[in-house]
């Protein structure tokens, strides 16, 4: 896991890198402390959310993340995808703030990528979208990301989404698959057309395959200990 989110920091912060000893818990933990002082500072982006379901929002992630400008893009992965999450209506709030995605079922809608600056005035007229109970169990639930403009050379792939259930509120899981998918969509690992299959498992271990983009956060009564939260594995090809 250090290894993991040692990769993490050093794609898309290499000064951090240069600044702190990744190999090492603690180097890790200053890292991550630096991230957490820069506090609005760089790019984010706003999510909007009237309702929530897993399977619908993952594909709506990344329909949004395939979107964004390469200029932008750049700025947001540079500030490892920060997003807040608000909880509100996108109908009711469409002539006042401009969105780059809305849901077609009209349960989220996401802000381009900018500075905090652009997105104050939303930020203070919504609360923090707060759910705190436990992802509801689901069976695996395959995910097809709409067809489009797809890279040169590359067939449809198919990956598996895990993402761990325990001692996860829905609020957590939202942040660690925003943080996989946007991040594996700017890396080039989801591009249009391809299948997910979303897994939800209690623990991340053992997974049949290389996860190539993992969340990696600290056991919440184990401090020190590392765990993957959410993770996508290598690609198999989908005729």
């Amino acid at each position: 896991m250090r290894e993991q989110e040692a990769m993490r920091i050093r794609a898309a912060r290499p000064d951090l890198a240069a600044r702190h000893d990744l190999t090492s818990y603690d180097g890790l933990t200053a890292a991550r402390g630096d991230i957490t002082a820069e506090g609005d500072t760089g790019s984010s982006v706003v999510v909007v959310l009237k309702a929530f379901d897993l399977a619908r929002w993952v594909r709506d992630t990344c329909v949004f993340a395939l979107g964004v400008e390469p200029r932008q893009a750049a700025d947001w992965r540079t500030s490892f995808t920060r997003t807040v999450f608000l909880a509100g209506n996108p109908e009711q709030l469409r002539e006042r703030f401009r969105f780059a995605h809305t849901a077609a079922d009209g349960s989220a809608a996401w802000t381009a990528p900018g500075p905090a600056a652009r997105t104050s005035a939303l930020r203070r007229l919504l609360k923090a979208f707060d759910a705190p109970a436990r992802l509801p169990d689901r069976p695996d639930t395959l995910v097809e990301i709409p067809d489009g403009p797809h890279p040169p050379g590359r067939p449809r792939a198919r990956r598996d989404l895990y993402v761990a259930t325990a001692e996860c509120t829905i609020s957590e899981a939202l942040v660690h698959v925003n943080h996989v998918l946007a991040e594996a969509v700017l890396d080039g690992h989801i591009a249009p057309g391809d299948h997910l299959v979303v897994h939800q498992v209690p623990r991340i271990v053992g997974a049949p395959a290389h996860l190539v983009t993992v969340r990696v956060t600290t056991e919440k009564h184990l401090p020190g200990r590392l765990k993957a939260a959410a993770g996508l594995t290598e690609e198999a090809r989908v005729a």
